[in-house]
């Protein structure tokens, strides 16, 4: 009970850390009377680059002893973990590309997510690429699937609550649209997936892996798209 009730604080703890700094990340900045604003994209760039890294390695620290395990079963299963799960990738990248197919034929538009990162992407390439395909992974499923694992023990409510809260967070500004189910089925379908991955490994880096491998197919395209365009 107490090694169960310490998982769940640590699940907290970090998910707590995590919209603290993504909330008030430059606070530090502010109380200087530094407008972040105002200063050179490159130490925009390494600034909030920087706050990610903090974040990655506090939740790294909070559990150690898991990645630690984790990373041991990966290089013993990794092959077994790509074939046996790749299916899974598959089916919620059909089932999110569904979803926007609708939202298209239904007069929607990019969500302000997209929106966003496809701008960041044109202005900043490089900060863009690495915050996307190395960050992001790392991070997102260190608190949205390592952290709500250890919150909820249970494999259905940590699926569902992994997958659309983090669907839904890719969502703001969005909730007054009438297709807002269908953006969220988009957002949440690969969230889930990398949910029901953790659950049945018990391996962060199982998700980990496909959500490397999917940010790294949709920045390549964004790079080729850049480039010849």
């Amino acid at each position: 009970m107490e090694s169960k009730i310490g998982n769940i604080i640590k699940g907290i703890t970090a998910v707590l850390i995590y919209f603290f700094f993504s909330l008030f990340g430059e606070l530090p900045l502010e109380l200087s009377g530094i407008d972040i604003k105002a200063t050179p994209i490159l130490f925009q760039e390494i600034y909030n680059i920087s706050l990610e890294v903090i974040i990655i390695i506090i939740v790294i620290i909070l559990f150690k002893d898991y990645f630690k395990k984790s990373l041991t079963d990966l290089k013993k299963n990794h092959f077994n973990y790509f074939k046996k799960y790749l299916k899974y990738y598959i089916l919620g990248l059909v089932i999110m590309m569904t979803c926007n197919s609708l939202i298209m034929v239904l007069g929607g538009t990019t969500s302000d997510n997209e929106t966003l990162v496809r701008n960041q992407f044109t202005m900043y390439p490089i900060y863009t690429f690495i915050c996307a395909v190395f960050l992001a992974p790392i991070l997102e499923e260190s608190i949205f699937r390592v952290s709500f694992r250890k919150i909820f023990s249970n494999n259905i409510l940590f699926i569902i609550m992994s997958g659309l809260v983090f669907g839904g967070l890719h969502l703001i500004g969005m909730l007054n649209s009438p297709l807002i189910l269908l953006y969220l089925g988009a957002y949440s379908a690969l969230g889930i997936i990398f949910a029901y991955m953790l659950a049945k490994t018990d391996n962060v880096f199982v998700s980990m892996m496909f959500h490397f491998m999917h940010n790294g197919i949709l920045m390549s395209i964004q790079f080729l798209t850049l480039f010849f365009s």
